[in-house]
């Protein structure tokens, strides 16, 4: 392991084999542009990351009924070991050198790199168009609001796109801000809303009062497949340059397999979905017993 010099990290959940490979991909592009930063990374295949020295892996077994909200594990690891984190979805990649010294991660609270105000998120819903899913999930995070005492701040509450973010410490008021998430984590859950966890980051840190604030991130150069797609059809990028990166990403998320092979897996998911959501309703019941 490296020490680094720097008293922040990159962190990131990586749960099953195909996300782990592409953690594993992640891990060499920070090798490679960051060398002296460390990775936390949270999975179940921990011996994917033996041979990179920059990554501190913990073995992680899924806590939620599907993975999102295990998300606050990985930060709640990263910052008990540095005053802040960045962290980056395990299907992302680093493109270029990280800077040394990047003035916007020094300032306490949340740096995201996408967020909006909770209207502007659910402006669907509130003109009546949302499908029959984002509208129930509107119901459930305007209920949370009400469990929280948060009616009246609708309108200054942020949903943070949660694919790329940073957490910088400030004086506890993130120790609060994990908290809040783990409670709204499983209040979402329980109400059948399993991803939703920007609204979550955005209720919670709102309610601990950690700062939420929009940031260009200046000095982290990526890749996402779902942005990149759609900078590609505003003319904004070039496929060709950039062709690698998408061979990569689908052939780990996508490997040719047979029908067979397919629908095995697929019921197997379903399988472990059915499983963890009874668990789920088992052992939350019987906390509150």
């Amino acid at each position: 392991m490296i020490q680094s010099k720097k008293d922040f990290c990159f962190c990131t959940l990586a749960l099953g084999k195909k996300y782990s490979a592409l953690a594993s991909l992640l891990a060499k592009d920070i090798e490679r542009y960051s060398p002296n930063t460390s990775f936390i990374i949270l999975t179940d295949h921990p011996e994917e990351f033996s041979k990179y020295s920059q990554v501190l892996v913990f073995k992680h077994q899924q806590q939620g009924v599907k993975c999102y909200h295990d998300k606050r594990f990985a930060i709640a690891k990263a910052l008990s070991l540095f005053n802040s984190c960045i962290f980056i979805d395990s299907d992302m990649r680093i493109l270029a050198p990280v800077p040394e010294d990047m003035q916007w991660l020094l300032t306490p609270g949340i740096s995201a790199r996408a967020c909006m105000d909770m209207p502007k998120k659910f402006t669907k819903v509130i003109a009546g168009t949302a499908s029959s899913k984002f509208a129930r999930e509107f119901t459930v995070v305007k209920n949370a609001t009400k469990v929280l005492n948060l009616e009246t701040s609708w309108k200054d509450i942020s949903f943070v796109h949660e694919y790329l973010f940073s957490v910088t410490k400030d004086s506890g008021k993130e120790i609060e801000f994990l908290q809040q998430w783990d409670m709204l984590a499983n209040y979402f859950e329980l109400n059948g809303i399993y991803e939703g966890e920007g609204s979550a980051i955005g209720l919670a840190a709102y309610k601990a009062g950690l700062a939420v604030r929009w940031s260009e991130m200046e000095g982290i150069s990526f890749f996402n497949n779902k942005i990149e797609l759609v900078k590609i059809s505003k003319g904004q990028s070039n496929r060709d340059e950039i062709s690698q990166y998408f061979e990569d990403h689908e052939k780990i998320l996508y490997p040719k397999r047979s029908f067979m092979s397919k629908a095995i897996d697929k019921l197997g998911k379903a399988i472990m979905h059915f499983y963890r959501k009874m668990r789920f309703k088992i052992v939350r019941s019987s906390l509150l017993n």
